[in-house]
């Protein structure tokens, strides 16, 4: 079975808002090869009017936010392009294989290629091994050299358009010596290639990334979606939120050791939405509190701070979150992340832009929530379930 092309690109509209929307923001999940399904959501979103003002990743999710962030509107879907077919345009099959084994076994073959051989444009292999380096030595923390990516990210991503500020964006890291989760924003950091590479240096295959003194991994080793950071920094802007992850935290019981490490890989990468999304309605429902024994009060009797936060909680930003999540295929297992097939990137591409086509039909879903709900989700899966 063949996925066909890539769908073809149409002309979108101006971009447009709903009302009372301030922002849209995406959220992007890691996943390495499955990240081709967040390029296809943002197509489509792209063909509805729909630029984003904010986005946010961890790992793939921050390659692909930078290819949005670093180029005008009119290039982004190019160069998400020109990068998805770059790093699978290597042959795995003289044939597209027909039935689910033949497909299983183009998979691992395809993973193995990737092992063996690295992807071009964003990661090679070290030779020697690591285990046959000296401690200390260049290459003796990691499989892979991902200089390629470097070489990539400056040839597709205008870093004097992500600085300007145009559109936001926040990558997240995690600092190799103290474990502590960092998001690297715009607003307040010059984000250069190694943010990006930072943020995607999954150990032991990829190396870690030197920022400064220190030195950084995957965000996704500690949260592998980046909602709280956009929770906390949304400040009172009305938002609508595109949240696209690549694991699932759903799945079947297993039947065997295969399906163990799939469904282990799953858990351990799935977003926690559900979890941050009941801490930010408990922090608002807080904060309603507090404005009402705030404005009991005359501002003398408040202290500058308290006077400040008034201020602050006087309009509390309104959330519409739409959630997206892959849903893998029959025959996709633990390698699914590291399979970079030209025919499974169609085939998670072609997902990711008939899902957001799907959810784009429910208008109510890009209405902005009254201030008593605060927040609201939805998932077109959760919704066919």
């Amino acid at each position: 079975m063949d996925a066909g092309p890539l769908p073809q690109p149409r002309t979108p509209p101006a971009a447009w808002r709903p009302p009372g929307c301030h922002a849209i923001a995406l959220v992007f999940q890691g996943g390495g090869a499955l990240g081709a399904y967040q390029a296809g959501v943002y197509q489509a979103l792209h063909e509805a009017g729909l630029e984003p003002d904010w986005v946010n990743g961890v790992s793939i999710g921050s390659i692909n936010s930078a290819l949005i962030a670093g180029n005008p509107p009119e290039r982004r879907l190019e160069r998400l392009r020109e990068f998805w077919q770059m790093i699978t345009d290597r042959p795995v099959w003289f044939h597209a294989p027909d039935g689910d084994d033949l497909r299983r076994f183009h998979n691992m073959w395809s993973a193995w290629l990737t092992t063996a051989l690295g992807q071009e444009g964003f990661f090679k292999p070290n030779f020697p091994p690591p285990w046959m380096r000296p401690r200390g030595a260049s290459g003796a923390t990691s499989f892979y050299d991902s200089s390629p990516l470097r070489e990539t990210l400056l040839r597709l991503v205008d870093f004097d358009l992500i600085n300007s500020g145009k559109t936001r964006i926040a990558l997240g890291t995690v600092n190799v010596r103290t474990g502590n989760f960092i998001y690297y924003d715009n607003t307040e950091t010059e984000i250069l290639p190694e943010h990006i590479m930072a943020s995607g240096a999954l150990p032991p295959g990829l190396p870690m990334v030197a920022i400064g003194t220190d030195y950084y991994w995957d965000g996704g080793l500690v949260s592998n979606t980046p909602l709280q950071h956009l929770f906390e920094h949304c400040g009172s802007n009305n938002l609508i939120v595109f949240q696209v992850d690549l694991f699932s935290s759903r799945g079947e019981t297993p039947r065997d050791f295969f399906d163990v490490l799939t469904r282990q890989k799953d858990i351990q990468y799935s977003s926690r939405t559900r979890l941050m999304t009941q801490y930010f309605l408990m922090l608002r429902s807080k904060n309603l509190q507090l404005r009402k024994l705030l404005a009991k009060l005359s501002d003398e009797q408040l202290s500058p701070a308290e006077r400040e936060l008034k201020e602050e909680l006087a309009d509390l930003p309104e959330i519409s979150l739409i959630h997206m999540i892959y849903q893998k295929a029959a025959y996709e297992g633990q390698a699914k992340d590291y399979e970079f097939s030209a025919l499974s990137m169609r085939e998670h591409w072609d997902a990711g832009y008939r899902d957001t086509e799907r959810t784009l039909r429910h208008k109510t879903w890009l209405q902005i929530p009254s201030e008593e709900e605060g927040l609201v989700v939805h998932d077109v899966h959760r919704l066919e379930d």
